[in-house]
């Protein structure tokens, strides 16, 4: 069976970002009703914390050295989470933008996931290699001041480029965003940031 893995970075069920996830999920399901939706709750999920024998194996594979035990359970974490994203057909990310960048939770799943010998390697000719095959994936960023029209008031999206580079180096580079914004402020630039977002959400749907 075909499988999307969502996943859900913000801590609110109603969040601007999630509520463009159901819209979009909602019509991508009547297209592909077949298709299996892996949902990741990356604040309900459990995410190894990146210290220990986590840390311990990722050096001892950049300096090629064997497993200890506790190094070989550690690194088995990180594959775990790995391999979700590894089996995903197609990838749907819907996140809130925090302090201009993404939500530390998400900086989390991607320090988990980017290891050597599991997401990518180095080659001494060639430098860093991704090993994933690359995937339609979807990014939902949804963002307090209005990146679209360029009401932005002078501040930075750093959200954008970071996850387009880190995915880009796993070897995702079919990658697609839709941004939500402004989601605060007056009501009705919040209101037509919302229905365009939706409304391109669900086209995107029919052929993601």
């Amino acid at each position: 069976m075909p499988k999307l893995l969502h996943l859900a970075c913000s801590p609110r069920a109603d969040s601007e970002s999630a509520a463009g996830a159901r819209v979009f999920l909602e019509h991508f399901r009547k297209v592909r009703p077949d298709w299996d939706i892996d949902l990741m709750d990356l604040w309900r999920d459990y995410l190894p914390e990146f210290s220990g024998a986590l840390l311990d194996a990722k050096y001892a594979r950049l300096n090629g050295q064997s497993f200890t035990d506790a190094e070989r359970d550690g690194f088995a974490a990180a594959e775990r989470i790995a391999l979700r994203l590894s089996l995903a057909d197609r990838v749907l990310i819907s996140t809130p933008m925090w302090n201009f960048g993404i939500p530390y939770k998400l900086k989390h799943w991607l320090d988990v996931i980017i290891q050597p010998g599991l997401t990518f390697r180095f080659d001494p000719s060639q430098g860093y290699l991704p090993l994933l095959k690359d995937r339609p994936t979807l990014v939902i960023l949804a963002s307090g001041s209005d990146f679209v029209t360029g009401m932005n008031r002078g501040r930075i999206d750093m959200a954008t480029p970071y996850l387009r580079e880190a995915l880009r180096f796993i070897g995702i580079s079919n990658i697609s965003f839709v941004p939500i914004g402004p989601t605060t402020g007056p009501a009705e630039p919040i209101r037509i940031a919302r229905e365009n977002a939706h409304r391109r959400l669900a086209e995107m749907a029919a052929n993601f």
